[in-house]
């Protein structure tokens, strides 16, 4: 088994997309597991899937299947992102109840039939529905991540109902990469982040990210633990390779740190 080189920030791959490939046909392929195999050897740090209530993509027997195979990993972790109040807190009992490893459930406030997570929690309207299931994933042994648009304001609400991490959404930034605004924006996430990691959170982001922001975000943006990519590395990697492209990927996140 191949061991990861620790840079401080861990790179999860999403693999939604190599799901939603395999969906068009019923034969199998590409295989979610064999996909998520390459990765962890190649040295990504985690794997992330958002099953989705309509199962355009991750289904749930990929879900347990891949739990199956994490066991295999105990250095690496499994991530597994969704809506709380539609199918994320079954499947994650389950994985849970057949004894599986689970490390973070990523709460995203999609609408059921939404193309793309696009934005984060608000506080204070979601804190009260929020507390209670934040405790009960604690409770299966999860961390919980919130998903969050930078906003500095909203930080301390989030690790006030029990959040550990947030993920940032960062979207907008990768928006901005070619225009004047990107110092702009920035300048808004490096600002979420310092006040999350006051407020005792953990530091996630995601959406959008890719080989070429990358570097660029993690150099500006404080202690950010883990950034799950999925849509542009799977991309990358039908021109490269899985094992070409998360070590591209990790050198990207390396460089951010020397």
């Amino acid at each position: 088994m191949a061991h990861a080189a620790h840079h401080p920030t861990a790179l999860s791959v999403n693999l939604n997309k190599v799901a939603l490939v395999r969906n068009t046909r019923h034969l199998g392929i590409p295989s979610v597991t064999r996909a998520a195999t390459l990765c962890l050897e190649a040295g990504a740090r985690g794997i992330t899937v958002h099953p989705r209530p309509d199962e355009r993509h991750i289904r749930s027997h990929d879900v347990f299947d891949l739990a199956e195979l994490m066991q295999d990993w105990p250095d690496r972790e499994y991530n597994i992102e969704g809506n709380p109040f539609h199918n994320l807190m079954d499947v994650a009992r389950e994985v849970r109840a057949r004894g599986l490893p689970l490390h973070q459930l990523t709460f995203v406030p999609d609408s059921e039939g939404q193309f793309t997570s696009d934005h984060g929690w608000s506080f204070p309207q979601d804190a009260d529905r929020l507390r209670p299931v934040i405790a009960q994933a604690q409770a299966l042994g999860a961390r919980v991540s919130l998903f969050m648009d930078p906003e500095p304001g909203q930080m301390a609400a989030a690790r006030a109902v029990g959040a550990d991490r947030v993920e940032l959404y960062t979207e907008p930034y990768a928006a901005a990469w070619h225009t004047p605004d990107r110092g702009q924006q920035l300048e808004r996430y490096r600002s979420a982040a310092q006040a999350a990691l006051e407020a005792g959170l953990g530091v996630n982001a995601g959406h959008d990210l890719n080989r070429e922001n990358l570097t660029a975000f993690l150099k500006v943006v404080p202690g950010v633990a883990e950034v799950s990519i999925g849509h542009a590395l799977i991309a990358d990697a039908l021109e490269r390779g899985y094992a070409a492209t998360v070590t591209d990927y990790n050198r990207c996140i390396a460089e951010a740190f020397r």
